[in-house]
């Protein structure tokens, strides 16, 4: 009998220490998460200031003649 309790320990803490890992694992997915929101955040504001300022901008001079022609 001591085999048996000694395998159904084993295998009961194998299933805490994986549990805990997969609970690990789960805070670092929703941290990352939460990183790639703020990036995905921060690149739409670029973007659009990107295009705000691409509509500001002048556009190019027209290709004329230099005045010693």
């Amino acid at each position: 009998m001591s085999d048996q309790t000694d395998r159904i320990t084993q295998l009961e803490e194998t299933i805490a220490h994986q549990a805990k890992t997969i609970e690990e694992l789960s805070d670092q997915l929703t941290e990352q998460w939460k990183v790639v929101e703020q990036t995905r955040a921060k690149l739409d504001r670029l973007t659009e200031r990107f295009l705000s300022l691409e509509e500001q901008a002048l556009e190019a001079p027209a290709i004329t003649r230099p005045p010693h022609y």
